[in-house]
């Protein structure tokens, strides 16, 4: 069967789709990957529906495909070669059989995605194939792993969709909490009007934020009865330090929510460097239903904003595969 063979891999490669629903009374998170609007990018770029793809956190490895396959790069920006030739990011691209893929560490961003077309064929546990490692469901890659490759109906390659600012940190807009009146109002004008510094210590389930100053914690009810959490929410512990849920966050918790990150921001959060810079903004949730339209017409959007890569033919060892001049001569004219 045609495979994709992991030859190396770095720390925190997973397998990731869009992740489990139904499961939170049982104790599942969602999971699934940590920038779902990569995993849009990848398919458009492919032109097929949003599958499982590489995650691959800060570092990527070394994969050799046993035919020759499509695959689009997104996500985060990481160095990629192909048979030492430079890819360009944010694009599609054809391995040839044999063909051997490097993908080095993250230039921008965090979490970056190789996404094959037509798809793997590998095991599904509750529905999907996304790693949860929180739960102890899946693994991070490792070099020998052996991935089937599903048959592709083939497509045009050498597309490129435009950069996104999502991963410079930024402007990060917030819901009122559970909690939110607890935190004393110069509290809360503090949290919103001071930048925060991604912290180092960061992973799938969330990420540690640095206050310049003092830290956010409540001088009374730091302690709450645990309830319902999900991706998003932002806990001040003990420490002051806000930690924001992500993918792999657990459905419960006792710490003081200050507010919660909307859906449409989340890619913006994960994808934000450690030392990289975040502020908060409270809106409405007429502004977060606004702001989810925004992101769905973008994501169906996504095909049409692709447009061919312009490339140096002397850099394309696979020439013949692509389409150079279709539509432009019969080659029967005369002067």
């Amino acid at each position: 069967m045609s495979a994709l063979l992991v030859k190396a891999a770095g720390p925190s490669v997973t397998l990731q789709d869009l992740g489990r629903t139904g499961y939170l009374a049982q104790g599942l998170s969602r999971g699934g990957a940590m920038d779902v609007l990569a995993l849009h990018e990848g398919a458009a770029l492919l032109r097929q529906p949003v599958g499982t793809a590489l995650e691959m956190a800060g570092f990527g490895g070394t994969f050799a495909f046993t035919r020759a396959t499509r695959i689009a790069l997104t996500g985060a920006h990481m160095q990629a070669r192909l048979g030492g030739v430079a890819l360009v990011w944010n694009a599609s691209h054809l391995v040839p059989a044999g063909g051997v893929l490097e993908i080095g560490g993250a230039r921008a961003g965090v979490y970056g995605y190789l996404t094959i077309g037509g798809g793997l064929d590998v095991p599904v546990s509750l529905g999907q194939a996304s790693a949860h490692l929180a739960a102890g469901i899946g693994a991070p890659l490792q070099a020998g792993d052996r991935l089937g490759l599903r048959p592709d109906a083939g497509g045009d390659v050498g597309q490129v969709l435009p950069h996104d600012a999502r991963f410079d940190g930024g402007d990060v807009r917030i819901l009122p909490s559970l909690q939110t009146e607890l935190f004393p109002k110069e509290l809360r004008d503090r949290f919103t009007h001071e930048t925060l510094t991604r912290d180092t210590r960061g992973n799938r389930m969330g990420v540690r934020l640095l206050p310049g100053g003092e830290g956010f914690g409540l001088r009374a009810g730091q302690a709450i009865l645990s309830e319902v959490i999900t991706r998003g929410d932002i806990q001040i512990p003990g420490d002051g330090a806000p930690y924001v849920l992500l993918s792999e966050c657990q459905t419960t918790g006792g710490y003081p929510r200050i507010g919660t990150v909307i859906p449409a921001d989340l890619p913006r959060v994960a994808q934000c460097a450690p030392g990289g810079q975040m502020r908060f903004r409270f809106v409405t949730r007429d502004d977060a239903l606004a702001a989810e339209e925004q992101v769905r017409a973008k994501i169906t959007a996504l095909p049409g904003r692709c447009v061919p890569l312009v490339r140096d033919p002397n850099d394309i060892a696979d020439l013949l595969s692509y389409n150079l001049i279709d539509g432009v001569t019969t080659g029967r004219e005369t002067r």
